[in-house]
């Protein structure tokens, strides 16, 4: 589903619109589409994405296929509720790696009157919902879910298994850390994985030799 909303003018309180998915799914694309039509309209935007994030660039919010928008990048979430006066349409990326007052940010500027779009990952590596996203997907109007082509199986892929041994929650990458999976690969996958370990773990008992008994 593409939400192509016409605001109202009149209208006292703006709303939320969430785009997930796991990675490689086009969220960031979707998010940009939707900000360009809102520019294509003479509305006021503003992009904000976290501080951490400059795997294409510092600044510019930037997705798989090389689309990108201006943003301001930001340290914390309060800093958007701050930046974000006079504004119609607000765009956020990666909204999972901001802290818990995204939440409440968002719903602010809603109230104010504001448009405000959301991207992010609704899960991490573990296939756990990741960080604010689940209370943002809860809190919202419209929540657009979108897929990758599972690198496996061909079919829609929903999570984002990672590929080093990094247990970090976050952790930047592209296509040499992460893989989009099916519900049916990633299953597999993290099987395969807590096999491997199990394994990694026994073998340094399987090494030692069994004490002899006490002689009589």
């Amino acid at each position: 589903m593409f939400l192509e909303n016409t605001p109202s003018h009149k209208a006292q309180f703006g709303w939320i619109e969430v785009i997930c998915g796991s990675m490689f799914s086009g969220k960031t694309e979707e998010l940009i589409r939707r900000l360009k039509r809102a520019q294509f309209a003479k509305q006021k935007i503003e992009i904000f994405k976290p501080q951490i994030d400059t795997r294409y660039d510092e600044s510019d919010v930037v997705s798989h296929d090389e689309n990108s928008i201006r943003s301001t990048p930001v340290p914390a979430a309060a800093n958007i509720r701050l930046l974000a006066d006079g504004c119609d349409v607000i765009g956020i990326d990666e909204a999972q790696f901001f802290d818990d007052e995204i939440i409440n940010v968002c719903n602010d500027l809603a109230n104010k009157g504001m448009r405000v779009i959301v991207a992010g990952l609704d899960m991490d590596f573990r296939g756990n919902p990741f960080g604010p996203m689940p209370a943002l997907m809860a809190t919202a109007e419209y929540v657009t879910k979108v897929h990758a082509i599972c690198t496996r199986t061909g079919q829609l892929a929903n999570y984002s298994f990672r590929k080093s041994n990094d247990n970090h929650l976050v952790m930047l990458g592209e296509t040499a850390e992460y893989e989009p999976l099916s519900r049916a690969a990633f299953y597999k996958a993290m099987l395969k994985e807590r096999i491997a370990q199990l394994e990694v773990e026994e073998e340094p008992l399987s090494g030692k030799h069994t004490p002899e008994a006490p002689k009589s």
